[in-house]
């Protein structure tokens, strides 16, 4: 049996003699530049919308009269049930196959989002945010196993660096995006047109990947560990939800114990997945995936490279409209130099990482750390007469460490993944990715508003800004330890 099987929508026939799973062979389906395109679209929805809300948050606040605790849930509700949820996407996606989990996200995607932009109240806008965040875990997970599974060699390099492209212009996109609906107010929508937007996007997707995306699933598919499942939930739950609503909610008593729940519920879960893999069932996150040292290596980097980035964007969208007073559009357009060289960056990204392989990372982390102190260095000079000007050349220097970073740092993650465990791979990739941009807002972002009654905005901005400083040189410290050669 080959290392994904072929749909009986797919004009492509499997292999006619058996080879071992992570055996790639010529029969296998081949992915389209349309199928490509179609599942980079895909990957971009849900990052688009979990940093789209960031400068749609005090219009929501104004309409529906949400309160910090409800916004913070906004904002967490979505991240926390998609980060819960991805690693069972790419298990169920691996079984039941990749395109038919794709599709199904696709359209649960564009639903839940009619259902945000049709929210009458807080608690509903609430309750469907957490249901997008569970359709994004669906469709996600199934790009990255997709492309691991139907490109090879050249093909899969520039695959991925698309990926990676696609990731980072989706996070500045998504502020960019969100001011400009916000402020146009398109048929009297004002924050509502942030989600609604989706619906026609979805739709286009389903069209597209129903034409153009192979089906492919395991050689070996595992029944869902319905456990380690739930363990791994409980450890998610309990770390990400108490430090985004803590503050918030003046920190209570449940709070604490969840917290104090959060290393009984992990070393539960590593105790549950060690034991299956003795017996010889298959876990849901099977411990020998961390035998790969670009893996386990890579996701130490991932973790507070994405942390530091999502709390950026948190606090630089909080900063620019509340501190400095500018409207939706102008505050996201503040990002358009770390969008615009972001994607030069990416363009040459590839050739650099072929020539230089991971030090490609350790130049971009020192780039970007460059950046961020040059925005501080804005910020204490010029505060409160900040604009956009003095702000462009540091935003544009991290966004351009940032470029070099991720594309190539998904690479060497899945670099030594074989073909037959690519769902679950992805999974546990996009579900570091996501905890990390989650804990970036709780975190970093929790800090900045914990600091704004007695320090300022200026001087909560520059602590803030300092501390992730901090990150971007742990990540250049980790990238010295990356394998050298970028498969």
């Amino acid at each position: 049996m080959s290392e994904s099987t072929v749909s009986p929508h797919s004009s492509v026939p499997p292999p006619a003699t058996p080879v071992r799973p992570d055996e790639r062979t010529s029969a296998a389906p081949e992915l389209s530049p349309l199928g490509l395109f179609t599942l980079l679209l895909g990957a971009a929805l849900p990052l688009i919308d979990f940093f789209i809300v960031n400068v749609a948050l005090p219009t929501i606040d104004q309409d529906l009269q949400a309160g910090p605790a409800l916004l913070e849930l906004v904002v967490a509700g979505y991240g926390v049930a998609y980060a819960v949820l991805l690693v069972l996407g790419g298990r169920l996606g691996d079984t039941v196959g990749r395109r038919r989990l794709f599709l199904a996200g696709m359209a649960a995607f564009g639903l839940t989002s009619l259902a945000c932009g049709l929210a009458p109240d807080a608690w509903t806008l609430v309750v469907a945010r957490v249901a997008q965040g569970a359709a994004a875990a669906l469709m996600m997970p199934q790009v990255l196993a997709t492309i691991q599974s139907t490109t090879q060699g050249p093909r899969k390099a520039r695959a991925m660096g698309l990926y990676g492209a696609t990731i980072g212009l989706s996070m500045v996109a998504g502020q960019i995006l969100g001011g400009v609906l916000v402020a146009a107010d398109i048929a009297g929508t004002s924050w509502r047109a942030v989600f609604l937007v989706n619906v026609p996007v979805a739709l286009l997707g389903l069209i597209l990947a129903a034409r153009s995306v192979p089906e492919t699933r395991s050689a070996q598919p595992a029944s869902v560990d319905v456990p380690g499942t739930l363990l791994l939930a409980a450890s998610l739950i309990t770390l990400l939800l108490p430090l985004t609503e803590g503050r918030a909610a003046g920190w209570p008593v449940w709070t604490w114990v969840m917290l104090a729940l959060f290393p009984v519920s992990v070393a539960a879960f590593c105790w549950i997945e060690l034991r299956a893999d003795r017996a010889g069932r298959t876990p849901l996150v099977p411990p020998s995936l961390f035998r790969s040292v670009p893996l386990r290596r890579g996701l130490a980097l991932l973790l507070p490279l994405m942390l530091g980035f999502s709390g950026f964007m948190f606090v630089f969208a909080v900063a620019l409209q509340q501190g400095l007073r500018m409207g939706p559009v102008e505050a996201g357009l503040a990002l358009t130099p770390m969008a615009v060289v972001f994607f030069l960056g990416s363009l040459a990204g590839p050739r650099l990482t072929a020539r230089f392989g991971s030090r490609v990372v350790t130049a971009g982390g020192l780039i970007q750390a460059v950046g961020v102190a040059l925005v501080a260095g804005a910020v204490w000079r010029n505060w409160p007469g900040l604009g956009i000007a003095e702000l462009a050349p540091g935003v544009a220097l991290a966004g351009l460490g940032t470029s070099l970073q991720q594309p190539t740092l998904f690479r060497i993650v899945l670099s030594d993944v074989p073909a037959h465990r690519a769902g679950v791979g992805s999974g546990v990739m996009i579900t570091t990715q996501q905890s990390a941009l989650a804990l970036g807002v709780a975190t970093l972002g929790s800090l900045f508003l914990a600091l704004l009654p007695g320090s300022g905005m200026r001087d909560a901005l520059l602590i803030t800004l300092l501390v992730q400083l901090g990150t971007v040189v742990l990540t250049v410290l980790l990238s010295l330890r990356l394998p050298r050669k970028a498969v």
